[in-house]
C-alpha cells in the first residue's frame, strides 16, 4: 500500500515534467525503478544503488553513487551533502543525462552541454571547493582515456601533465606551475570545448537498469 500512496498524482507528474524535461512517460518509467531501487519506499539511501548490475564493475561507481547525493545537482545554491533523496531529487540528478532535443534551440544546446560539463565537475571536485586539483584531473583522464585499458596509468599522468599546461597556457597563466592548484570550472570548459559530452552521456530506457552508467570514455 505504501508504494501505492506515494506515487506521484498526474497533476505532479506535470509539474517534475515542466521542472525536468522528461516526458510523462519517461517519469512513470523512472519512478517504477525509483520503487524498485527502494523497495517500495519514499527515499533512497546509499546502500539501495549497490545492487545496479550497470555500475557493479564500473570504476567510477563511488562518484556516480556520490552525485545523486550531492545537492550541488540538485540546485546550484545548494550544498553539501544528502543521506537520502526523494524521487523529485532522483529524477532532478537523472534530468543530468537527458539526451538533447532534436528541436532545441543552438542556445538550449549549449546550457545542456554546460549542466552536463557542470556536473561531471561536481562529481571530481571531491571537496566542494570549486576547483578539481590535480589527483581529480587525473583520474578524469583516466576515465577518459583509459576505460578501454589500452592506456596505463602513468601514461594518463603525462597526458594530464600535458593537458595542465596546455590549459594553462590556454586561459593565460604565463607560469604553468600556479595552475596545478585546480582547474576552475570555466578552465574546465575550455578543456573539454572539443569533448562529444551529449552522445556519451545519457539514459537508455529500453534497459533494465535505468540508471545511467555515465559512459565517458
Amino acid at each position: 500500500m505504501g508504494a501505492l500512496k506515494s506515487t506521484p498524482a498526474p497533476i505532479e507528474h506535470h509539474d517534475l515534467s515542466e521542472k525536468t524535461g522528461f516526458s510523462l512517460r519517461q517519469i512513470r518509467v523512472l519512478h517504477k525503478r525509483f520503487k524498485q531501487l527502494s523497495d517500495g519506499d519514499d527515499v533512497l539511501r546509499r546502500e539501495d544503488f549497490l545492487g545496479i548490475s550497470s555500475l557493479k564493475y564500473n570504476p567510477i561507481r563511488k562518484e556516480i553513487i556520490e552525485a545523486f547525493f550531492n545537492r550541488r545537482n540538485f540546485s546550484p545554491s545548494c550544498e553539501g551533502r544528502a543521506n537520502e533523496i526523494d524521487f523529485e531529487e532522483f529524477l532532478v540528478v537523472m534530468s543530468h543525462f537527458k539526451p538533447p532535443c532534436s528541436k532545441m534551440t543552438d542556445e538550449q544546446r549549449k546550457n545542456i552541454r554546460r549542466e552536463k560539463l557542470k556536473f561531471i565537475f561536481n562529481m571530481h571536485d571531491s571537496d566542494g571547493d570549486g576547483l578539481i586539483t590535480l589527483e581529480d584531473y587525473r583520474h578524469l583522464v583516466e576515465e577518459l582515456l583509459s576505460r578501454s585499458g589500452a592506456l596505463g596509468k602513468e601514461t594518463s599522468r603525462a597526458i594530464a601533465d600535458a593537458a595542465m599546461f596546455e590549459v594553462a597556457r590556454t586561459v593565460g597563466h604565463r607560469d604553468p606551475d600556479e595552475f596545478y592548484e585546480g582547474i576552475t570550472f570555466e578552465h574546465f570548459l575550455k578543456l573539454l570545448s572539443n569533448f562529444d559530452i551529449e552522445s556519451r552521456m545519457n539514459i537508455r530506457f529500453l534497459k533494465t537498469d535505468v540508471i545511467p552508467g555515465c559512459r565517458l570514455g
